[in-house]
């Protein structure tokens, strides 16, 4: 059987795993306030934030593969998570904003890319304070569809990220004891 790693090991990944995850969302962050969000809002943005939401689908997929071949598919699950679950929220967060500086009557007050990412965030966490509403028929629609949209990461992209980690376990415990590759004796 393989070696366990020893306590100041199993602490040093640990350390890793929640610095880069916290670095991860930071960096996102970071570059939601740098990036211009200074384009008409029009066919060309709704189809950005479609191809946006497939690309994140197309990442998360990737990295639940990685998970699965990971020495620490747990550790690797939670940095997906901490870079997959920023990065959702603040495409959503963009789209908000855009749609509040193109056309202002579409909340109930003109949001800054911290107010469209604080409604993103209680959309999301399901709280929905009511300080901030959305107001037209196309603010209604993205937050309908961020609703469903988090349903899915929260129940299928959770799921599958824990099956991932099973998965990833079960391999790595089977590569560790080379006595799972023989076969039982009879009686």
């Amino acid at each position: 059987m393989g070696e366990m790693p020893s306590t100041r090991q199993r602490r040093r990944v640990l350390a890793g795993c929640l610095l880069r995850s916290a670095a991860s969302a930071a960096l996102l962050t970071w570059l939601y306030y740098l990036v211009p969000l200074d384009r008409e809002l029009g066919a060309t943005t709704a189809a950005l934030l479609v191809l946006a939401l497939v690309a994140f689908g197309c990442l998360v997929a990737r990295q639940v593969t990685a998970v699965t071949h990971a020495a620490y598919p747990g550790l690797r699950a939670i940095e997906v998570l901490a870079t997959a679950v920023p990065l959702f929220l603040l495409l959503f967060s963009s789209a908000y904003f855009l749609i509040a500086r193109d056309r202002p009557s579409s909340f109930s007050e003109p949001l800054t890319r911290t107010d469209a990412l604080y409604f993103t965030v209680t959309v999301f966490a399901t709280v929905g304070f009511g300080d901030i509403v959305p107001v037209s028929r196309l603010g209604r629609v993205l937050t309908t569809l961020q609703m469903i949209a988090d349903l899915i990461l929260v129940g299928v992209i959770a799921k599958v990220l824990f099956g991932a980690v099973r998965i990833g376990r079960r391999r790595r415990d089977t590569a560790a004891d080379p006595l799972t590759e023989l076969p039982e004796d009879g009686p």
